[in-house]
């Protein structure tokens, strides 16, 4: 009933899990991530057990293949379960359970997962990893929706859309940006046009929360303007 994109940034480390499906509120329960340790994504039949357990597994330092072989041994309902993960270090594993329901299928390779299920078509994750291969010059979260969009313009979800949602985890233990469609009737535009507007302050003043670095963050209500500014003029000049 939906499919997904994995990906980690490469240069700055950071997870981004993108997804899309004709279900509610698919943001609740599909992505998970952790700073260092990876990202996940459960599907089809939903185990939300895959998601807390797996990153769990992966701050041990197990693989994404590890993890995923774990996981789907300790599940009574495995064949019906779909599930990809990102480790820290990029490498890629999915499960689809032989229960799924066609077209169900996943693409691995290091930095990238994309996996779907009750899908139009195989071109739908095809199409949404070459999206993500081909925008390698966009911004990250740019780039997960882009992609998304290239598989929904395939078929996406045989049944329809509903939902979206994007989850980018940086170094800290919440999120760069966590954004959620639960309910609309064209969510990836929906999901577009937020990122959009999350770019006109709320990225730029993130940076100024407390952090590992700073644990303090920056109160100076001044300074924390004055910086949203200057990064809002780099970001209008790029």
């Amino acid at each position: 009933m939906t499919w997904s994109i994995i990906a980690r940034d490469a240069q700055t480390g950071k997870f981004g899990v993108a997804v899309a499906t004709r279900f509610f509120a698919v943001g609740a329960l599909v992505p998970h991530a952790q700073p260092g340790a990876g990202a996940i994504a459960t599907q089809a039949l939903i185990n939300p057990f895959f998601g807390v357990n797996g990153l769990k597994l992966l701050r041990e330092g197990l693989t994404a293949a590890e993890t995923v072989a774990k996981l789907v041994a300790a599940d009574e309902g495995q064949a019906h379960r779909q599930l990809h993960v990102i480790d820290g270090s990029g490498r890629a594993a999915a499960h689809t359970g032989a229960e799924c329901i066609d077209w169900c299928g996943a693409i691995c390779e290091p930095d990238l997962s994309v996996a779907g299920n009750m899908l139009a078509n195989e071109n739908v994750i095809g199409d949404t990893a070459a999206a993500f291969r081909a925008g390698a010059k966009m911004p990250f979260a740019q780039r997960l929706i882009a992609a998304l969009k290239a598989g929904e313009a395939a078929g996406g979800d045989k049944r329809g859309k509903q939902s979206a949602a994007l989850l980018i985890q940086g170094d800290e233990d919440w999120p760069d940006l966590d954004l959620r469609v639960d309910d609309h009737i064209d969510p990836l535009a929906e999901l577009e046009r937020l990122e959009k507007v999350s770019r006109e302050r709320f990225v730029h003043f993130m940076q100024f929360l407390p952090n590992r670095a700073n644990p303090a963050g920056t109160i100076d209500r001044a300074i924390i303007e004055a910086g949203v500014q200057k990064a809002l003029a780099a970001q209008a000049q790029s």
